[in-house]
């Protein structure tokens, strides 16, 4: 993370005036938007109101409350649609709001107002970074270091960008003739690798007891171990259908909780609190297990291990993070390559694509990651026929399962994510009295008190991970349901964790993005 000076020094540098032709040039030839915005006359009145709504979104921006800030810059865009700094702050916020497709429609916006307004391209460049657009983000990133040469950030991004870039097209190019050959294949008999034992190698609850202590005093398990436990979790997986049927007998419980994003002393406390997964105590993991957090090989390890120790004890359904591009952006890649190796990175992914896209409790509770679908009409027996075993792709049932998210308006709308669909409470409620269903759980979205009950409690978010990225300063929650289905939550405060910051093993090109 730059230092506060620095940055300073890199919004002035975006301040400065863009004077030479060449420069112009430059700007409108990154500009590429095609925004017709029809002339509207301000009035001083008008002005001054919208410049009060932003003074009052830069303090809630300040306080990172990003929710009230995207409202209050909405307000000022309404007094004052002609101005491209409310449009190019609005994209900020949505960028912490992790809401992409949002802030780069903002930033074109601001641009096809001022050609000239050099922050804009960088709102934009962030947003096309962040969701894998590389090419674009290059285009827009170098306009930015020839306008603004003294923005340390932007030339920093700009290289790493043009690295990252290079790196997937060397990799395409070799992958084309190559023999493609599973995880498995390559790591030869696990059986054979030797190590001084630390732990005793059957997956025992004592054995995943003793794990727990070992990986909080940050010790690292040794690859043998570690590959026992992903293979006979991949076998588990592999035999799960894509929607996994869960039973609450009485006198037994599921909890279900949401992102854990890698913040591995949070889920530590979860089990404090919660007890450890066991029969009796089962859980349910709702997705975004790794990324973000620079602990997610401790958070999936642990996962894995009381799968394989137990299957019935924990259920996962996969989020959108538990894919190959998310993990090259937001970290969990650059970890497992750090603490163990390529291939080792190679078996997660090959696990994640088999794991289940949701969860049925008792019939009646649906659990998935983001949300639902951007057409009336789908059946559970249409979702359970989904091929999981792939990556989710930007369209289709299986990325909306992933990334959709519920909006209060009926009807739907374009996702601020720039995937998936926004859904309202109408679509809730026809897919649940079609589905016979009750409740849908879903999370995949920060909630400052750790969870939200919308669409007149047909839609539920739950949000495990606090202080999310040590940073944003929200309380955590999860849901315990008996077998009387009912939900009842418990919300709870980040603990303190060694001094390993967010986004450790994502790279210099996504600093800033938390």
């Amino acid at each position: 993370m730059a230092s506060l000076k620095q940055q300073q020094e890199d919004e002035a540098a975006k301040q400065q005036q863009v004077d030479t032709e060449e420069d112009v040039a430059l700007l409108l030839e990154a500009a590429h938007v095609a925004k017709d915005i029809a002339p509207l006359q301000v009035s001083a009145a008008d002005r001054a109101q919208a410049e009060e709504a932003k003074i009052r979104a830069n303090t809630c921006f300040a306080a990172r409350k990003y929710s009230e800030a995207i409202d209050l810059y909405t307000t000022a865009i309404s007094f004052d649609p002609k101005n491209p700094a409310y449009y190019s702050n609005r994209a900020f916020a949505y960028i912490r709001s992790e809401f992409y497709g949002a802030a780069i429609t903002d930033a074109e916006t601001a641009i096809a107002l001022d050609p000239k307004f050099i922050k804009a391209y960088y709102r934009r460049a962030v947003g096309h970074m962040a969701m894998g657009k590389l090419k674009d983000a290059v285009k827009d990133f170098k306009a930015v270091v020839r306008v603004a040469p003294r923005d340390v950030d932007a030339r920093i991004k700009l290289t790493e960008c043009e690295k990252e870039l290079k790196r997937r097209l060397f990799e395409n190019a070799i992958a084309f003739n190559e023999v493609k050959k599973s995880a498995l294949e390559l790591i030869g008999d696990i059986e054979n690798i030797i190590v001084e034992p630390s732990l005793k190698t059957q997956i025992t609850p004592e054995f995943v007891k003793n794990l727990l202590a070992h990986m909080k005093a940050q010790k690292k398990l040794h690859r043998k171990y570690v590959f026992q436990i992903l293979v006979a979790a991949k076998k588990l997986f592999e035999e799960s259908p894509t929607i996994v049927d869960i039973s609450v007998p009485e006198g037994k419980r599921i909890t279900v909780c949401g992102d854990i994003h890698g913040q591995f002393y949070d889920l530590l406390n979860i089990f404090e609190m919660n007890g450890l997964p066991s029969d009796d105590n089962m859980y349910l993991f709702n997705g975004d297990f790794v990324d973000r957090g620079s602990f997610s090989v401790e958070c999936i390890l642990t996962l894995l291990a009381f799968k394989t120790m137990s299957p019935s004890c924990i259920y996962l359904s996969r989020g959108n993070h538990e894919t190959d591009d998310m993990n090259k952006v937001y970290g969990f890649e650059g970890e497992v390559k750090a603490k163990y190796s390529d291939v080792m990175f190679k078996l997660f992914s090959e696990i994640f694509n088999a794991v289940p896209l949701g969860n049925l409790i008792g019939g009646k509770i649906f659990v998935i990651h983001g949300g639902l679908f951007s057409r009336d009409g789908v059946t559970m027996d249409e979702i359970r026929k989904i091929d999981r075993f792939r990556q989710p792709g930007n369209e289709g049932l299986m990325c909306e399962l992933l990334w959709s998210d519920p909006q209060l308006l009926p009807g739907r709308s374009r996702s601020k994510r720039g995937v998936g669909t926004q859904f309202g409470p109408d679509v809730t409620e026809k897919f649940c009295k079609e589905n016979g269903l009750d409740v849908i759980i879903r999370s995949h979205e920060v909630k400052e008190q750790g969870y939200e009950v919308a669409h007149k409690g047909r839609c539920v978010t739950i949000f495990s991970a606090p202080n999310y990225c040590d940073n944003v300063g929200n309380k955590a929650a999860f849901i315990n349901i008996g077998h009387e289905l009912k939900l009842e939550y418990r919300q709870f405060e980040a603990v303190s964790h060694p001094n390993v910051k967010a986004m450790q093993y994502a790279g210099s090109m996504f600093s800033n993005m938390i």
